[in-house]
């Protein structure tokens, strides 16, 4: 074992903290302990310091078995044993016509009104499409048993292995989730905006909260930007009002919410209201904190999302509410690239992730002694073009 003596840095670290010396540039590097590879191990670290021949020996293991928390928004939806398609219909409102009880004329033949014969207008949806991948990894128990001390220890290890199989499904799981949204986002800003600019213009569906907030507030010079916005008590008072009068407005029957222009509703047990984390957050620090009545100004209830593709590299504010993806457009695709999302609203119908299967295979490798495991994932993501969805954004 290496020992390093320690008492100057302790006596530099006593100053420091019971104020007789300024704080001062602190060598760590031989206090803190971040942990050797195998390959980079040395010989005098990892030996006695009596007579410098005895091997250390391992006092406690710790295994790294941490079960990744699903955070994505509630739309995974139910299985089926048989058949592939989802089929949703829909039964179109009729039209209003005369009420002939209150028009009846003197002598006219009504006979055969009664048997005219009126279809219902009903359209039926189809969805039929999966995503699947696997994940593989080999046990060999036999092999590893000579590294540990104890059956405790070897099933530790393993469980270790299959926690990260886990977490590494459920990361992936998460992320297409994330991109059944992602999608549905891209479509609403391609109805609203086919020529791809999203700066500086509004649209039913998709809400730009910033221009909506300069156009009635801000002079020429006090224009925010979204970095500004988000810190701003009177824009976000604004926003939260905005983003609350479009749940009364989504619980009205309406086509001017859904891209196929379908007369819809979403009452407020059937809506969806996901937000980016930083912006919900803002509301508590910037605006809620310091309200007396913050209920006048609160949110609806709403879940969160810490970013919609992808933290960059630096879990920038133009990171985390970008989207950059390409979604169908008819026949051909469309490139989507916008930044500035701060949330959607949408019904319950209008996506989800349905007919989920998981399996895992085994395979006996009997001459070399080891285990394969296929770890199988298949799902239905989709999007229905019909059902109500809003994106604000800030841009």
């Amino acid at each position: 074992m290496k020992v390093e003596q320690a008492y100057t840095l302790l006596n530099t670290i006593t100053g420091e903290i019971t104020g007789e010396t300024d704080i001062v540039a602190e060598d760590l590097s031989n206090v803190v302990d971040i942990g050797y590879k195998i390959a980079d191990i040395g010989g005098e670290n990892w030996v006695d310091n009596y007579v410098g021949k005895l091997m250390n020996q391992i006092g406690r293991m710790v295994f790294s078995t941490r079960k990744y928390d699903v955070s994505i928004p509630s739309v995974i939806m139910d299985a089926w044993e048989f058949g592939s398609i989802l089929e949703k219909a829909h039964a179109t409102m009729p039209k209003a016509t005369e009420n002939e009880s209150w028009a009846l004329v003197d002598q006219e033949d009504y006979s055969t009104g009664n048997f005219t014969f009126y279809k219902p207008t009903v359209t039926v949806k189809l969805f039929n499409s999966s995503v699947t991948f696997e994940i593989d990894n080999s046990i060999a128990d036999k092999q590893v048993k000579e590294s540990f001390n104890s059956p405790a220890q070897l099933v530790g290890f393993f469980t270790m292995i299959q926690t990260a199989i886990e977490n590494s499904l459920s990361v992936k799981v998460d992320a297409l989730i994330m991109r059944t949204i992602n999608n549905f986002i891209g479509q609403t800003l391609h109805s609203e905006f086919p020529d791809g600019t999203y700066e500086g213009v509004t649209g039913v569906k998709a809400i730009n909260l910033l221009k909506l907030y300069n156009d009635k507030f801000a002079t020429e010079e006090t224009q925010l930007t979204f970095e500004q916005a988000i810190t701003t008590p009177e824009f976000l008072r604004f926003a939260s009002m905005t983003m609350s009068n479009y749940v009364s407005r989504l619980s009205k029957m309406s086509t001017l919410f859904n891209i196929e222009k379908l007369e819809r509703f979403t009452p407020r047990d059937r809506l969806h209201f996901v937000m980016l984390a930083d912006f919900k957050n803002a509301f508590g620090s910037y605006l809620e904190s310091d309200t007396f009545h913050n209920e006048f100004v609160s949110l609806p209830e709403s879940e969160t999302v810490p970013y919609w593709q992808g933290t960059g590299k630096d879990y920038s504010l133009n990171n985390i509410s970008d989207i950059h993806l390409n979604i169908k457009d008819g026949d051909a695709t469309a490139e989507v690239v916008a930044s500035g999302i701060v949330g959607v609203m949408f019904d319950h119908d209008a996506l989800g992730v349905c007919n989920t299967e998981r399996n895992t295979t085994t395979q006996w490798v009997a001459k070399q002694e080891f285990t394969n495991y296929f770890h199988k994932h298949k799902a239905s993501y989709f999007n229905d073009l019909s059902e109500n969805f809003i994106v604000f954004y800030c841009a």
